[in-house]
């Protein structure tokens, strides 16, 4: 069951790169966000790769770090599946894991989120985080 939107970010992809070209292309994508998470304000540094499925769709799985302007941290890891949209960008849905062990993103700790990621042909991104209980 979904509980709480806890977390919502907007930022920039800020790299790109091919790890595999062909029939299942794979590249590397990094973002840099704004985000508010649990209340608090910070920022998201984090890469994830995307690689062509058959059937046109999207897997990937990315990993990045959480630090807020109190000086909390936390490190994520996540999977999921998306599609290509119209126009340029990707539509993700997926699961994601915090770690930490002190601070104000301790709560994080050992949670199951599930997400929703959106990218644009301009490069920007945003996305929203919601508890799964």
């Amino acid at each position: 069951m979904l509980g709480d939107l806890i977390g919502e970010e907007q930022g920039k992809i800020t790299g790109l790169r091919v790890l595999e070209a062909g029939g299942n292309a794979k590249v590397e994508v990094t973002i840099k966000t704004n985000v508010k998470i649990l209340g608090l304000d910070g920022n998201n540094l984090g890469s994830y790769f995307s690689a062509v499925q058959p059937g046109g769709f999207v897997y990937g799985e990315g990993q990045g770090i959480i630090t807020t302007m109190d000086g909390s941290m936390a490190t994520w890891t996540g999977s999921g599946t998306g599609r290509f949209k119209p126009g340029g960008g990707v539509s993700y849905r997926g699961s994601v894991y915090f770690r930490t062990t002190a601070g104000k993103l301790a709560h994080l700790a050992g949670m199951a989120l599930v997400y929703e990621h959106e990218s644009d042909a301009a490069d920007n991104v945003t996305t929203k985080y919601w508890e799964w209980k």
